[in-house]
């Protein structure tokens, strides 16, 4: 089942801190996940990176250049994490 992003925002560097619809949240270091070419290669710098925010018709992240990045590509990457949680209620 695809899951959307609800939450995000920066955490300094590359991290990212996401939230699901199902509750599950955590930390993504993007920089592991992207690689800075193409769409990506202006988000190297970090106050561009910063930018992020949350598209609700693509229950994704994405930036104002057009960049996103799969909404599974970020679940599997918390679940794969060290501490994902799930938001009570």
């Amino acid at each position: 089942m695809l899951r959307d992003v609800v939450e995000a925002r920066p955490l300094g560097g590359y991290r990212v801190y996401v939230r699901f619809d199902d509750g599950i949240d955590g930390e993504v270091d993007l920089a592991r996940l992207i690689t800075f070419e193409g769409v990506f290669a202006p988000l190297r710098a970090l106050d561009r990176f910063a930018e992020l925010r949350v598209a609700p018709d693509l229950g994704t992240i994405c930036w104002p250049n057009g960049a996103d990045v799969a909404p599974e590509t970020l679940y599997d990457a918390v679940l794969q994490g060290h501490s994902p949680t799930r938001a009570a209620g």
